[in-house]
Formats: structure tokens, C-alpha cells, sequence
């Protein structure tokens, strides 16, 4: 048999024990073979139990265990660090429990928490470079690690209550869609929930860096007074936050083409 075959043999071996892959191997039926498929499987529940485990705590340990080993089986490592194989976890919490939406939710908290960690830094900004900008002009950069995405349950408030120890939230189902964002500050990294008028907002800041652009948005949707006035609330926020990495001064005179 060749090494590469022999090698492709092991892996399937490893994650899905099928009968045909271990009768080829050296040492088929040995208790050594066992035992290091079992110390590799049980490498990999516990790295996905160290990344989630506010899920783990959420959906109960058989429950988190069946999606655990459902996921080893058709996802073998794909980094060379064990960190990067937690990032398909929440595909396979989402097929396993498709009409529990505060379960991807609180999946997708987790994950981004640590990603954000790790992210790329970006300093603070100078207080004292802002007066002079033209905001009708300002071009917008979000740090790194910022996360975003939409949310339709009150996951945020049942990972909070599982991540101080607090007595259980029940999930629900929220009134109206809403936001969650993750991100870092200096080397805590942060999550909270927002309304659908933020993430809106950063949404298209991220797209398209325009600060005219997200009050344009915003007054779109407020109206002028409202939207002008939320803007400048907004804006003061994620400054305050450390969501901005850096605002540029754009050229307002567009060349003829």
C-alpha cells in the first residue's frame, strides 16, 4: 500500500472507525490501535468543550457530546493548530438543531469571543485629531476584530447568565430583529446586543467607509432630526469603544473622468 493511501486510510479511520479502513492498517485489531483512536477523539471533544462552553453549558453534556462526535466524524482537523477546529463547530450545531436558533446564536457568540481575541490590534484614537475632521467627508475603518451578525433570540442575555454563573435565562425569541457584536478592547474581548438600527449602521460602515453614507442611512430611517442626532451618538460610541481603528479625511472634490 502506498504511504498516501495508507495515510488517507488512517484519517477516515480515526474520525469514522469504519471496519474496511482498520482492516488495512498494520496492527488491525490490536488494543494499541483503540486506544489511540480514542485519545485522538478525546482530543478533539475537548478542544471543542474548550471553546464553547457556554454552549455546553446551554444545551446539556449528552446533547453537546452527540454534537461533538457527529462533528469529529465528518470534520477532521483542517490547521496546523487545534484553535482553528472549532470554526465549523456552529455549521454542525445548526443542522443538528435546526429550530433552535438561540443555540446558533450563542455558537456564533462563543466562536467570535475568541477570534476577537486573537485578532489584529488597533490602537485607540487620538481625541485630539478628531475636532479638525470633516465629517461629511470622513472615511471610517472598524478594527479588526470586530464581529457582527443578526440575532432573533435573547442569546446574548442567556450567555451572559452562563458566563457569570448567574441563575439560568430561558431563551426566547425576541420581538423584533436585533444585532450582536463582538469585539476587542486592549485584551478583554466584548460582546453585546444592539438594535437592528446599529448594526445597520456598521454594516454599511464596513462596507463602504463612509461616515455621510451611515447618517445618510440613518436618516433614511429616522428622519432628519432623529437620524442626524443618532449618528452623532453612534459615532461617539464606537469611538469610546474601540470599534473605530481610524478615520481619514477623504478628498471631496471627485476628478473628472
Amino acid at each position: 500500500m502506498k504511504l498516501d493511501a495508507l495515510q488517507r486510510g488512517f484519517q477516515r479511520w480515526l474520525t469514522g472507525a469504519a471496519p474496511e479502513d482498520a482492516a488495512r492498517l498494520p496492527g488491525a485489531g490490536s488494543a494499541g490501535l483503540a486506544v489511540y483512536q480514542n485519545n485522538y477523539r478525546a482530543q478533539l471533544v475537548g478542544c471543542l468543550q474548550a471553546s464553547y462552553p457556554r454552549v455546553r453549558g446551554h444545551i446539556g453534556d449528552d446533547a453537546f457530546l452527540h454534537a461533538a462526535v457527529r462533528h469529529i466524524a465528518a470534520h477532521p482537523p483542517h490547521a496546523w493548530t487545534l484553535d482553528a477546529y472549532a470554526d465549523n463547530f456552529g455549521a454542525t450545531l445548526e443542522a443538528l438543531f435546526p429550530d433552535n436558533p438561540d443555540v446558533h446564536e450563542l455558537a456564533w457568540i462563543e466562536h467570535a469571543l475568541g477570534a476577537a481575541f486573537v485578532a489584529a490590534d488597533a490602537g485607540p484614537l487620538a481625541a485630539d485629531g478628531l475636532a479638525a475632521i470633516d465629517w461629511d467627508t470622513a472615511r471610517l475603518e472598524l478594527a479588526p476584530a470586530l464581529r457582527l451578525r443578526s440575532a432573533r433570540t435573547n442569546a446574548a442575555e442567556v450567555w451572559s447568565a452562563l458566563d457569570e454563573g448567574a441563575s439560568p435565562v430561558d431563551s426566547a425569541m425576541l420581538p423584533e430583529a436585533a444585532g450582536l457584536l463582538v469585539w476587542r478592547s486592549g485584551f478583554t474581548a466584548c460582546m453585546r446586543a444592539t438594535d437592528a438600527i446599529e448594526l445597520a449602521a456598521l454594516d454599511a460602515l464596513r462596507t463602504h467607509g463612509s461616515f455621510a453614507g451611515v447618517c445618510d442611512l440613518l436618516v433614511e430611517r429616522l428622519g432628519a432630526a432623529d437620524g442626524t442626532a443618532r449618528a452623532g451618538v453612534l459615532l461617539a460610541g464606537w469611538i469610546g469603544a474601540g470599534l473605530v481603528a481610524s478615520v481619514r479625511q477623504a478628498s471631496s472634490v471627485h476628478p473628472e473622468e
